[in-house]
């Protein structure tokens, strides 16, 4: 099914109206738009055995009084070949007919110069489909539909596709857009991953899966792109690269396990419930949701694994002394104990830590525990610290821990490094959530793993700041996404990269041999943006837990201003100010972050629980909705896998184009990259010049950079590209 969301974009087809020599006479002249807006886009792709057969519906609107006569144009991709094209007037149908990229070009150029609309450059260079379009009545509709297929490229087993849904960086109304792919091989699918967009996978078995996406905020600007890879082997791996000369480089490694596995492949776990029953957990359901989630993670229990649980109030009470087995006797027993649990008294969170933990034995299974509170602290150890020094001991037996906050009474320092601290992750259920299903959920990923205590031999690759800091486990249906850079003064050719873990009790490792770390690679330009983010996520934790130092806040503005991240410490990145200035000032304070310049992202079904990022003077709090919501701001970031996952925010004065960020600084569209006291030799160009489209056809990289507006400064391999408007 499609999803739709509104937005303000230009779509990749477009209906340019010209003059209209059929049109009916009127006595005043209309005023024709640039072009039509777009009410609704709706993508459907299938990719079988690598041919892709894309079909885009399209439907326009005329908004004008008027009678209007226009051309529609499609950008086709390289290597397809349009199948079908349909546009109805009444019972007669339209046809098209495609262009080559030279006579394209030429229709570019002719339009840009007439428009003055250099959004359109961002079609230069690729074969061109056109109709001509008669009549659009006024305020009337027209749905196009156009088919095209294209045989998709694989490189080391991986494969790309990409969709052209960001062309034109100027802004028109865009009513809906929603997007599905189908993907059949006749090799098992592995790894699925969108750079560009957060993608819903289902995967039907090893051999075919269904994603859907949204182009919300950071998507109205870019295309949408996908990679999945092919592989035979239980645990897929794919690397993606992105270096230029000079620099070091940047990688994105994907490892994600099969679909299919039996029973006997299954690695049998130990689990432990913690649960607060403390008074404060009767208030508005929240006992009655944690018991059913609970009883949903009981139930599903596999016969092979072994579990307790332990509530806690004043004190902890243990459904049994050590682990019992998952037998539908054992599940019955904890079925028993869920449904006895009642709140009251207070909350000794130290203690029932300590009593889980020493529930796991010796045994090589994969240990997790699960601790659910809504409270802080008050009977016993209740200082944070000497609670985290505690339950040290459970990273040294190997226990992954896994905490949930409940409302805004929590401790979320204490919450988080609890997590961190011993291999697992903290999350968050606000007043707005539903308890039952984000812990169902929960239960449900971690239900089967398949390979655990894993460890990655780079086989010798010079690497440094890779994230995750440490490897997860992986369940069946996960996905592991390593994003670090990587130095060598040459290429590195056919590296062997091996993979570590336990399954089903035994050691087990992997080896993907022929891999490559080039010294220039350009393609996948989003990698640095994308590392970026994960740093600051990272960076953003730290001073979460062990307060704000200098280095720490200084590299986050740098970054941030680099590559374009809204962070508490660049939420000025908003307006047209010198970002040396609030970076002096820590970032704003209170709820001064520029409200009139930035505005939410209209995709609600994504961001309608997103806000902008809480101000930098509430990163030291520990408790209360701030500082959930900047706990979950630096998840988010640290576990970022599309450049949309930092868009809780869309900014009128940041824009991405081509791995570059610019900043609209006195109307001209700025390279975050360009420094005056560099004094690099500059080529300046008129908008629309002859000198203008010469260089572009020398040069079409910057065509991407040029449609951000008529007055851009760009640099690129060491030279300044400023390009003036002709109304100056």
């Amino acid at each position: 099914m499609f999803t739709g969301f509104s937005l303000d974009a230009r779509a990749q087809g477009i209906i340019v109206p010209g003059p209209c020599t059929r049109c009916p006479e009127r006595p005043r002249p209309v005023q024709l738009p640039r072009s039509l807006p777009v009410k609704s886009i709706k993508i459907d792709t299938k990719i079988v055995n690598q041919v892709a057969t894309t079909h885009v519906e399209q439907i326009f609107s005329n908004d004008t009084d008027a009678t209007l006569e226009g051309t529609y144009f499609f950008p086709i991709p390289d290597e397809a070949s349009v199948a079908e094209f349909a546009i109805w007037d009444g019972e007669h149908r339209l046809v098209g007919e495609v262009r080559s990229r030279e006579e394209a070009r030429r229709i570019y150029d002719e339009i840009v110069r007439r428009q003055r609309d250099p959004g359109l450059l961002e079609y230069a260079g690729k074969n061109l489909f056109q109709a001509s379009i008669f009549p659009i009545l006024p305020h009337s509709e027209k749905k196009l539909e156009l088919t095209y297929t294209q045989v998709l490229r694989a490189e080391s087993g991986t494969v790309s596709y990409k969709y052209p849904l960001g062309t034109g960086q100027n802004i028109v109304q865009i009513g809906t857009v929603s997007g599905r792919v189908e993907i059949e091989g006749n090799e098992p699918v592995r790894n699925i991953y969108s750079p560009s967009h957060s993608v819903d996978v289902k995967r039907n078995n090893d051999r075919r899966a269904t994603l859907s996406f949204e182009a919300g905020g950071a998507g109205q600007q870019q295309d949408f792109q996908l990679f999945y890879s092919l592989s035979r082997e239980d645990f897929g791996m794919t690397l993606l690269t992105y270096r230029e000369p000079g620099r070091d480089g940047y990688f994105l490694l994907m490892i994600s396990p099969k679909q299919d596995w039996s029973e006997q492949e299954y690695t049998a776990k130990d689990i432990i419930f913690v649960i607060d029953t403390s008074g404060s957990m009767a208030e508005e359901g929240k006992m009655q949701k944690a018991r059913a989630a609970l009883l949903f993670g009981v139930r599903n229990l596999r016969a092979e694994d072994r579990f307790n649980i332990v509530s806690f109030a004043g004190e902890e009470h243990l459904m049994e002394n050590g682990m019992i087995a998952a037998t539908a006797q054992g599940r019955s027993r904890g079925e028993d104990f869920v449904n006895s649990l009642r709140a009251t008294g207070g909350t000794n969170i130290n203690d029932a830590l300590q009593a889980a933990i020493k529930q796991f034995d010796h045994s090589a299974r994969p240990k997790i525990l699960v601790f659910l509170t809504d409270g802080l602290p008050t009977v016993g150890e209740t200082s944070p610290q000497r609670i985290v020094d505690n339950s040290h001991r459970a990273s040294t037996s190997g226990v992954r821990l896994f905490t949930f906050g409940v409302g805004y009474d929590v401790n979320t320092n204490l919450l988080d490094r609890l997590a961190s601290e011993n291999g697992g992750v903290a999350d968050y259920v606000e007043p707005r959530e539903d308890l039952e299903i984000k812990v169902s959920n929960f239960f449900t990923k971690v239900n089967n793993p398949v390979l655990t205590d894993l460890h990655l031999d780079m086989g010798g690759v010079d690497t440094d700041l890779v994230y995750p800091r440490s490897l997860p486990d992986l369940f069946k249906g996960s996905q592991i996404t390593l994003i670090g850079r990587y130095r060598s003064p040459a290429e590195l050719s056919n590296v062997q990269l091996r993979l570590e873990g336990r399954a089903s009790g035994r050691e087990r490792t992997f080896a993907y041999e022929g891999l490559r770390f080039p010294i220039r690679e350009t393609k996948n330009d989003f990698l640095p943006r994308l590392w970026a983010t994960r740093r600051v996520g990272w960076l953003l934790e730290q001073i979460r837990t062990n307060g704000e130092q200098r280095e720490l806040r200084d590299e986050i503005v740098e970054l941030g201003t680099r590559y374009g991240i809204v962070t508490p410490y660049t939420s000025y990145l908003a307006v047209e100010s010198q970002p040396a200035d609030a970076a002096r000032a820590g970032g704003f304070s209170g709820g001064q972050a520029n409200s009139q310049t930035q505005t939410l992202s209209n995709n609600a079904a994504r961001h309608r629980a997103m806000a902008p990022p809480p101000p930098a003077s509430t990163m030291g709090a520990t408790t209360g909705a701030a500082a959930v919501a900047q706990s979950k701001n630096a998840t988010t970031l640290q576990n970022a896998e599309s450049l949309d996952d930092n868009d809780a925010m869309r900014v009128s004065t940041v824009r991405n184009a081509g791995g570059k960020t610019f900043y609209q600084r006195g109307g001209v569209w700025t390279d975050a990259e360009f420094k005056a006291e560099a004094h690099l030799p500059e080529t300046v160009l008129t908008f629309g010049s002859d000198d203008y489209f010469a260089l572009l056809r020398r040069e079409p990289r910057l065509a991407q950079y040029f449609a951000l507006g008529e007055r851009v400064v760009v640099v690129l391999d060491g030279r300044v590209y400023r390009v003036n408007s002709t109304s100056r």
